[in-house]
């Protein structure tokens, strides 16, 4: 290492507060990579958290411009070196990569890596990503350097830290998603309040204005203009209620990621297991990705409130240049072509609403003790 043992000791101390300042998983993640990066003077590091299909959930790079990571492609599979830190749980120091019979090779695009040093994140006995080194800068041209042992004894220390960090901000996001819940959950029963309560009025005041209409029209008159101003009034309402419930998470995280979140967040407050799995699905236009996710939150609504299911399975899937949405569950199921319930049925003509107002479709599978699955596809961008 090119740290004297005093520089080195800030270097490590003004990394792990580094890691320490930040509360969104994202902001940990990337001050993680970074801060390996320069603390063991290489030219690239990632930190890849892995989700349960194979895949990682979220993969941060540190080195590689954002034009290099979009020509790169897909996130990496778990598969080769990512795979055995992973699935061993055990640091990997190799003084050429390539030359690992594990080694699987990586797009065209993907800058060419050497010598490697990577270690699993821990939390107690589960892994929850792999943080790794690539290309140590060398001091003169010539050098054969690599990584060292000592490199490894301060990553171990980092990854230690790193879990820590790593830890604590999923548990604020999950905090502040059970808030935001809700949060949410409040402004719903205040604004049904408050909506039903001017829709009310308006209905009473058209009543009273078509009663009106011919023996007093100019009271009728009268009345139609306060019909006006209520209806004005509860659209005013809506409209605050709208902007103040959408999804500030799907312009940062995107819609898979939002989805997952969500997800994961219904399944620790529900005794039902709700899952997820989102395959290969392409960034939609804002309006398409807002009315999928909320297309979602309804279907899984009714899942979990009325199905009686133990099981409710959320998939997102492309299908052409678009995307197709499928919620299922294992509930008591209904048929759609008689349910009159005023909650599922408003539910249902709410959704198509929603799948019909971006060009999308929406179709309804269940019977009686069958359960039931929602489907919404909608079209490319």
């Amino acid at each position: 290492m090119s740290h004297g043992p005093r520089s080195g000791l800030a270097a490590v101390s003004s990394a792990l507060l580094a890691m320490s300042r930040h509360l969104e998983v994202r902001d940990v993640l990337k001050t993680i990579v970074a801060s390996a990066r320069e603390l063991l003077d290489a030219q690239y590091a990632a930190l890849g958290v892995p989700d349960d299909h194979g895949g990682f959930a979220q993969f941060v790079v540190d080195g590689v411009s954002d034009e290099q990571w979009k020509a790169i492609g897909p996130l990496p599979r778990q598969h080769g070196i990512l795979a055995a830190m992973l699935h061993d749980a055990r640091p990997e120091r190799l003084a050429d990569v390539r030359k690992d019979p594990r080694f699987e090779g990586w797009p065209s695009a993907h800058p060419d890596l050497a010598d490697f040093l990577g270690l699993p994140i821990r939390d107690g006995d589960e892994v929850i990503g792999a943080l790794f080194l690539a290309n140590k800068n060398c001091p003169k041209p010539e050098g054969g350097c690599g990584f060292t042992e000592e490199d490894e004894e301060l990553l171990g220390i980092l990854a230690q830290h790193a879990a820590i960090a790593l830890t604590n901000a999923r548990l604020y996001e999950r905090s502040r998603e059970l808030t935001i819940a809700e949060e949410r959950s409040r402004l719903a029963h205040e604004l049904h309040d408050a909506v039903s309560q001017k829709l009310f009025s308006l209905r009473l005041t058209a009543q009273a204005a078509a009663a009106l209409v011919d023996r007093d029209p100019a009271r009728a008159k009268g009345e139609l203009q306060q019909v006006a101003r209520l209806a004005a009034e509860a659209a005013d309402e809506l409209r605050a209620a709208v902007v103040e419930l959408r999804p500030a998470a799907l312009d940062e995280d995107g819609l898979v990621a939002t989805l997952r979140t969500q997800i994961q967040v219904l399944d620790r407050a529900h005794s039902a297991r709700v899952t997820f799995a989102g395959h290969g699905v392409k960034a939609l236009p804002a309006a398409q990705e807002e009315a999928v996710l909320r297309v979602a939150q309804e279907a899984l609504h009714n899942a979990l409130r009325h199905s009686g299911g133990q099981h409710v399975d959320v998939t997102l899937g492309r299908r052409g240049p678009g995307a197709v949405l499928r919620v299922t569950d294992d509930g008591t199921g209904f048929d759609p072509r008689t349910v009159r319930r005023a909650g599922r049925h408003l539910g249902l003509v709410s959704m198509r609403d929603r799948a019909s107002g971006v060009g999308g479709r929406l179709t309804v599978e269940s019977a009686p003790g069958k359960g039931t699955t929602i489907e919404m596809e909608v079209p490319g961008g």
